[in-house]
């Protein structure tokens, strides 16, 4: 490193999820080491960064405008950034073969301020902070029809018409009167290549209704495919689709009332499912 202040400036690596790595610096020259070519002018500055012992999660910010064209607004907007592990480095301009490495972070969040993009950096030792592996909990972890899941959704689908809209995406719909209300409530309804999430299926005056999550504008007489819907509860894998052989949750873990519970006269005791 040179013994001048003036000739040291900083340099980020963002490696995407996707094993592409893109180059900054805050410095007015292309820099190039490590086999990576660091952009100058990017408009990129740091902020200060928090470094603590123990444990917790160090964080630290990187500020720039969207003025590189390896770096889109739709990137950002799809998420393929979010994650992206950044390498921070010292670098002396004159020599920068020899750049140190200061920090390495993964980027937790990004927003944008003042027409500029903001991304929140957290050290690593965030993973130490999240869940890995399921959870116990009595309801379902599977997606309906997955390979967890095992359901066979071509017995659980039907093909109908948009009759007419109703109200804000609500939709009075023909070819599904077989159906019990709440059928497909929860389910997936395909029209024109387009996917809605069903929030309710329910017959009213004027016939059978469905609602749909930002159902956009469906026209009369458009055509659809919709597959019943699953609320993940241990019943409906019993009753309404016959598979509890699957079932990828645990209905049967006693809750806080049973385990702060005490023995009464009146309890069951026969080694049966505390939870039906």
């Amino acid at each position: 490193m040179s013994d001048l202040a003036t000739t040291l400036c900083f340099c980020w690596r963002v490696t995407k999820r996707d094993g592409t790595a893109l180059g900054f610096t805050d410095h007015d020259k292309m820099l190039s080491f490590e086999g990576t070519i660091f952009e100058p002018q990017s408009g990129f500055s740091q902020s200060e960064a928090q470094s603590s012992l123990g444990l917790a999660v160090d964080t630290a910010e990187i500020e720039g405008a969207l003025s590189s064209t390896r770096l889109s607004e739709d990137e950002i907007d799809a998420g393929l950034l979010d994650g992206a592990k950044v390498e921070t480095f010292r670098v002396d301009w004159a020599a920068p073969d020899g750049a140190e490495l200061v920090r390495v972070s993964a980027i937790g969040k990004i927003t944008r301020r003042d027409g500029a993009l903001v991304a929140e950096l957290e050290s690593l030792a965030r993973n130490l902070d999240r869940p890995a592996g399921r959870y116990l909990r009595r309801s379902c972890d599977a997606e309906l029809g997955d390979m967890r899941c095992g359901v066979a959704m071509a017995g659980f689908a039907a093909a109908g018409t948009i009759v007419s809209r109703q109200a804000t995406d609500t939709y009075v719909v023909a070819g599904l009167d077989a159906y019990a209300d709440g059928w497909f409530g929860g389910g997936r309804l395909t029209s024109e290549g387009h996917a809605y999430r069903v929030t309710a299926h329910r017959r009213g005056t004027e016939g059978v209704l469905v609602s749909l999550d930002d159902g956009g504008a469906l026209a009369p007489g458009s055509a659809f495919t919709i597959a019943a819907g699953c609320d993940k509860a241990f019943s409906t894998c019993r009753d309404k689709f016959f598979n509890t052989l699957n079932f990828r949750g645990f209905p049967h873990l006693p809750g806080n009332d049973v385990a702060y519970g005490y023995v009464s006269e009146d309890g069951v005791f026969d080694g049966g499912a505390i939870v039906p």
